[in-house]
């Protein structure tokens, strides 16, 4: 199901960022009705800058930073999303807004929670020294309950998977059914077989209503069946095939035959 149904843009007038950006001034209105959406297109086409001011737009919390609402980087992006206007099917309040450089603040941010809470009962066993199990453990239950909760979300230690066990890890404790989820570049730190299970995750959500728009390079990750297409290079907002796409190409011609590109890479 797609909960957000398009999203309509008022050009401003004027030279400054994002509206200079080519594609994001060639849009006028986007369609959703996949529940899966990708934006491809080369760095600085316009894509991430698209993302997150939809995510403003939507209101959608953020994980790893600041909410974006209080994001001191996403300036030009909340005037982006001022001129944004979201037609919606059903309108959700679950989900997120997912930026991969976040995610390695977030777990520090874990990290440093679960310190303070193992320190808090650390500090309780010695303030009720000598008196009841029963009294010291009601001293304890929140900190206590939050520890198991966050354990039982992220493990013991999110921060001492790799980046890419962490990442789907976070996935797996976050993705809820109905939910509106924009994740901006979430390959960066997944191995192929990791892509894969991410493709598995996206398959497992959209069969219980939630909604994903995804900027990506991946080829494994736009290979998502059914997921619609937009490419922002040559200037331009439009949507195309996955077979049309140029990182498609590239990766396609590359595997096949990589000699033939060292040759011209000098290597």
């Amino acid at each position: 199901m797609s909960h957000l149904r398009s999203a309509r843009i008022r050009q401003a007038n004027g030279e400054e960022f994002p509206f200079n950006v080519p594609a994001i001034r060639s849009i006028s209105e986007l369609t959703f009705d996949s529940p899966v959406t990708f934006f491809v297109g080369e760095n600085g086409s316009g894509k991430s800058t698209l993302l997150e001011g939809l995510a403003l737009a939507a209101r959608l919390p953020t994980v790893g930073s600041a909410a974006a609402s209080d994001d001191a980087t996403l300036q030009a992006q909340r005037r982006l999303a001022e001129a944004i206007k979201l037609v919606w099917r059903s309108r959700t309040h679950r989900g997120f807004f997912l930026r991969a450089e976040d995610f390695f603040g977030f777990t520090k941010q874990l990290a440093q929670m679960r310190q303070e809470m193992l320190g808090r009962l650390t500090e309780v066993d010695a303030e009720y020294e000598g008196r009841s199990e029963y009294a010291k453990s009601l001293a304890k239950g929140p900190a206590a309950a939050s520890l198991a909760d966050m354990e039982r979300r992220y493990g013991v230690d999110l921060d001492a998977n790799s980046h890419g066990q962490s990442f789907l890890k976070l996935f797996q404790s976050r993705f809820v059914p109905g939910g509106l989820y924009l994740l901006d570049e979430p390959e960066a730190p997944l191995s192929p077989q990791s892509q894969l299970a991410l493709l598995a995750m996206l398959g497992d959500m959209t069969r219980q209503d939630a909604q994903f728009i995804i900027a990506t390079h991946s080829p494994i990750v736009l290979a998502f069946p059914g997921a619609k297409i937009y490419s922002f290079d040559d200037g331009a907002v439009r949507q195309t095939e996955y077979e049309a796409l140029e990182h498609v190409k590239l990766t396609r011609e590359f595997l096949n035959e990589p000699r033939r590109f060292f040759r011209h890479l000098d290597v």
